[in-house]
């Protein structure tokens, strides 16, 4: 079942509570930008956008409602672009190779990137999928969309959003802040599929990187999993803890090596 909720308060969005308010005292809070890779090796930034009516679209290939939901965006793209709509695909997978062929297969006409913790962390956490976001040309967030998505209910508020003006969006009576952040940077496609999932072993040598992992093996995760820093980045691609770590660590190991 669709759940239609806004934006709230990093504390309201954990405990799935919303305040609503006449359209005349709502706050609108401005989208966390980001940048990143998008796989296809491009650039991708939420700032590229602006102007633009955004519909920002948390996913995966192995996500039954994500899939049954993106045949309806590649239709709002087609009707809507020349308008001013882009909408972006934020894919939860582990590896740029089935959201490719995924892309290529249902012909999918805007860019997807892979995210991750970080990113998932700037827009509140994302719990579960899909999850969607309505950004407005002003770069704030008017309406956030658990579950799959009724393109019915989408639509006409896009048109809403995209007609502009003063008094574009007053419909939309919740509000609320997602978490605050300067943004998200990521170096590159290196930590996309790598030996070492998040973490980009491109400067490292045959040699080096096989002494990094030895150095992982040695390390044990704070995170309560009892493992290495190695095995849970390995068992565990989206611990936080372990990544945060594991970068720490190729810090090191490069300052040693160089």
């Amino acid at each position: 079942m669709r759940q239609l909720l806004t934006v709230t308060l990093l504390a309201l969005i954990l405990t799935g509570t919303a305040q609503e308010e006449s359209a005349e005292t709502v706050e609108r809070f401005t989208a966390p930008g980001f940048s990143v890779i998008d796989i296809s090796g491009k650039s991708l930034s939420l700032d590229q956008f602006k102007d633009r009516v955004v519909v920002l679209n948390f996913w995966a290939t192995w996500c039954a409602p994500c899939r049954t939901e993106i045949p309806g965006f590649v239709n709002l793209m087609n009707r809507y672009q020349r308008e001013g709509l882009v909408v972006i695909g934020i894919s939860m997978d582990d590896s740029p190779v089935p959201v490719l062929e995924f892309s290529r297969q249902f012909k999918v006409n805007y860019p997807m990137t892979l995210g991750n913790e970080k990113l998932a962390e700037l827009y509140g956490g994302i719990m579960s999928l899909p999850i969607t976001f309505l950004i407005g040309r002003n770069g704030q967030i008017y309406a956030k969309y658990i579950g799959e998505l009724d393109l019915a209910v989408l639509e006409p508020e896009v048109r809403e959003l995209l007609k502009g003006g003063a008094h574009a969006g007053a419909s939309f009576k919740f509000n609320g802040a997602p978490r605050e952040s300067e943004g998200l940077q990521l170096e590159g496609l290196g930590e996309i599929g790598s030996e070492i999932p998040g973490i980009d072993l491109a400067e490292l040598t045959v040699a080096q990187k096989q002494g990094f992992r030895r150095q992982l093996e040695t390390q044990s995760c704070t995170c309560d999993c009892k493992l290495t820093l190695l095995k849970c980045r390995q068992e565990d691609h989206q611990c936080g803890i372990s990544l945060k770590l594991a970068r720490q660590q190729l810090v090191e190991f490069l300052k040693v090596k160089r």
